[in-house]
């Protein structure tokens, strides 16, 4: 199942138009801000799939039945340019519990590069709803590293992935290797860079979020 925001019209593409504009990137904290509001949009749509139960809720007037979510997804992220998602994402799973991952790209001296994976820091995925966030899915390749790195280590019960932008690339690798998934995606974009950059795309999360690495 693949969910594209920009194919629906709402104030959520503004603020995707907004991180992709050269200039207002420019402005570290709206870029960060918008990419949390495209969390807490993402974290609204998915929160449609998920499973509730009905609960007695006692007003200063009486009693309401009323839905309530049955049980939290945990919300993954790699770092560092996934926080501002996974941000709006614990916006609204305000009681969810968070797994971080450390991933990069390695290049080699040919210019080519592999994804290299430092450390996860995880509560207990056992029979969990995992919602994994990062901003760009370019290749493609640290997302299946890292879910599946979590799918070996725990049976989880269902598996999203949210990502602002996506490669068409992107998309074909992660349905390839992890065809349970769901993809929540902000936009789709057909080329990359010979470098794996997404084109349009927005250039690099991390660095509009949290200044240039050295």
């Amino acid at each position: 199942m693949i969910f594209d925001l920009s194919k629906t019209k709402s104030i959520a593409n503004t603020f995707l138009a907004e991180l992709r504009d050269e200039n207002i990137q420019k402005d570290s904290m709206r870029f960060r801000k918008n990419m949390e509001r495209l969390g807490e949009f993402f974290a609204y749509e998915i929160s449609k799939t998920l499973q509730y139960t009905v609960q007695e809720i006692t007003t200063p007037l009486g009693l309401s039945q009323c839905d309530v979510l049955a049980e939290q997804p945990v919300l993954a992220t790699i770092l560092r340019a996934g926080l501002p998602l996974q941000q709006g994402l614990l916006n609204i799973f305000d009681q969810a519990e968070c797994c971080f991952i450390s991933a990069y790209r390695k290049v080699k001296k040919s210019g080519d590069f592999v994804i290299q994976m430092d450390y996860i820091s995880t509560p207990d995925l056992e029979g969990k709803v995992l919602i994994m966030a990062d901003p760009m899915l370019a290749t493609g390749q640290s997302m299946v590293m890292c879910c599946k790195e979590l799918i070996n280590r725990y049976k989880i019960s269902e598996l999203h992935i949210v990502a602002a932008i996506a490669s068409t690339e992107g998309v074909a690798h992660v349905r390839a290797n992890l065809p349970k998934a769901k993809l929540w995606l902000g936009a789709i974009d057909e080329e990359m860079t010979s470098k794996s950059y997404i084109v349009p795309g927005l250039g690099d999360a991390g660095d509009l979020a949290y200044g240039a690495k050295v």
